[in-house]
């Protein structure tokens, strides 16, 4: 998925007589991309090479000489690609894998390229923060929801750490001539998490790796495991970025209430990268309570089992941590006084003006009509789909949206209820209002009022000459508030709706 767009992406840019910088937060998964990218793009005669700990200081050396002169076309690294000795003959592009992995200072480092440098940031889970920046349209943001064909979803289970569980999961995976990952992320305990593995399935061949060991070592064992040699890999978080090990389909995390809910997805998703059904097991303490914010990054992962679930998680992951100190008490300023609403309008708005386009004063008129304009809890039970499709309704552009909005209510939930009806048809008359440049309408069972705005496309002569012709039907304000008195009173809300369409479609006609 995101590795096969960052190679196209890179392709485009060497034929283009640009270099690529590929930043990846892992010497494990600098490797691998490197050999990914060699495969790749060798046929085409672009040059690849690799910048890691697992790289002697004179390889480096001699790769970044080849890189200012021009001649490597692609650098893979981790953080030593950040380091001042590495100078560009001319770099086009810079990929970053797993974004959320980069901390500020890196992210400080990285700004630096930004003036004249396309960047491609890469991540199945986006941090909150940069998750809100997108939605916000400070990033451009393009998700893939797609899986590859023939893959199956990871079916995942928490529960409390028992003996007969692991051992039961671990040889349902071996009898099927799988691989497992075992997740401890704890160096100085690591030890004893193996002698335990080893009493449970004495038949297993199991290695341990972390970051703290020697290259050459970790290397090897990491080789051992991707060609098969190694049936359990026992490991630390290293591995929840990229690892691509197809035959491993069994993923057992240890105190998974310690790690954060973008890790769990990350470290989910090295596993059931085939056509095999993959599971993971998110094991709690044997005893004890967790906390609330545990138990929601548990519940989540739980609840987002199918593919492509990315995107949900780090939206859920934004509801539990929020948006960072953007909006919060530390910063200084208004924006707590303002509202996030007209903060986020206000950012839209500048975003647009430095992009160049032309700023248009929206009108968002106000309607009040005296009736029950409610999606009731009892035809939409939940409430996060009663927001959604009340934000639907609010943000229609024209009638033909808030129609087919209203086909999708009917479809899902049954034929709507008078208060669902009285909504979808108040956000029909909103549309009307907004072209008629009207910001307020105020309706009751006398008649109603409209309150023009001076941008109003409706001809002020033929309101005139309506107004004195119908005095009792039309009376016209001092301040530009137009009364339109009903033929005869009533209460009946579809006759008050029905009233205000035909009111407004007569102004309508006295628009130009």
């Amino acid at each position: 998925g995101k590795t096969e767009v960052a190679i196209r992406a890179a392709h485009a840019a060497v034929a283009s007589g640009y270099q690529v910088a590929v930043l990846v937060p892992t010497t494990i998964l600098a490797a691998q991309h490197e050999a990914t990218f060699r495969k790749r793009l060798s046929p085409f005669g672009f040059k690849v090479e690799g910048i890691s700990r697992f790289r002697s200081s004179r390889e480096v050396k001699d790769s970044l000489k080849k890189l200012r002169e021009g001649a490597v076309n692609v650098l893979i690294g981790t953080h030593r690609l950040l380091g001042t000795d590495i100078v560009f003959s001319k770099l086009g592009l810079l990929v970053i894998d797993e974004e959320q992995k980069f901390g500020v200072v890196h992210k400080e480092k990285i700004k630096k390229f930004r003036a004249n440098v396309h960047i491609l940031s890469m991540t199945a889970t986006p941090i909150p923060r940069t998750l809100n920046m997108a939605m916000s349209g400070l990033k451009e943001l393009s998700i893939i929801t797609t899986p590859p064909q023939d893959r199956l979803s990871v079916r995942t289970h928490v529960a409390r750490s028992k003996a007969t569980l692991i051992t039961e999961a671990i040889e349902n995976e071996l009898k099927r001539g799988g691989q497992v990952f075992f997740v401890h992320n704890r160096v100085q305990s690591i030890g004893k998490v193996l002698e335990t593995l080893k009493k449970l399935v004495p038949e297993a061949s199991i290695e341990f790796v972390h970051g703290q060991m020697e290259e050459s070592i970790l290397e090897e064992r990491m080789l051992n495991f991707y060609e098969g040699r190694t049936q359990i890999l026992l490991t630390t978080s290293i591995i929840e970025s990229g690892l691509d090990v197809p035959n491993a389909n069994t993923l057992i995390v240890d105190r998974a209430d310690m790690f954060g809910l973008a890790q769990l997805y990350q470290m989910r998703g090295r596993v059931g990268r085939s056509n095999v059904r993959a599971y993971a097991y998110f094991l709690l303490p044997e005893s004890g309570t967790i906390t609330q914010d545990a138990e929601d990054r548990l519940a989540a992962l739980e609840s987002y089992q199918e593919l492509g679930s990315g995107f949900h998680i780090a939206s859920h992951d934004l509801e539990i941590r929020g948006s960072g100190d953007l909006l919060g008490r530390s910063q200084s300023g208004q924006i707590a006084a303002i509202g996030f609403d007209a903060y986020v309008q206000l950012l839209q708005e500048c975003i647009a003006e430095q992009k160049g386009e032309v700023l248009e004063q929206k009108i968002d008129p106000e309607i009040s009509l005296g009736l029950d304009t409610t999606l009731p809890d009892s035809y939409i039970p939940e409430i996060g789909l009663r927001l959604m499709f009340y934000r639907k309704l609010a943000a229609a552009l024209d009638e033909h949206e808030v129609d087919a909005i209203e086909r999708e209510i009917d479809d899902r939930f049954g034929s709507l209820p008078p208060s669902a009806r009285n909504l979808v048809a108040s956000m029909r008359i909103k549309c009307q209002l907004r072209r008629l440049g009207i910001k307020n309408l105020n309706a009751g069972k006398v008649g109603f009022s409209a309150f023009f705005d001076s941008s109003t496309p409706v001809n002020p002569e033929k309101l005139v000459e309506a107004v004195k012709r119908y005095p009792f039907h039309f009376q016209m304000s001092p301040d530009g508030r137009l009364f339109i008195r009903r033929p005869e009173e009533t209460q009946d809300p579809e006759k008050i709706l029905r009233g205000v369409e035909g009111a407004l479609a007569q102004l309508e006609s006295w628009c130009g």
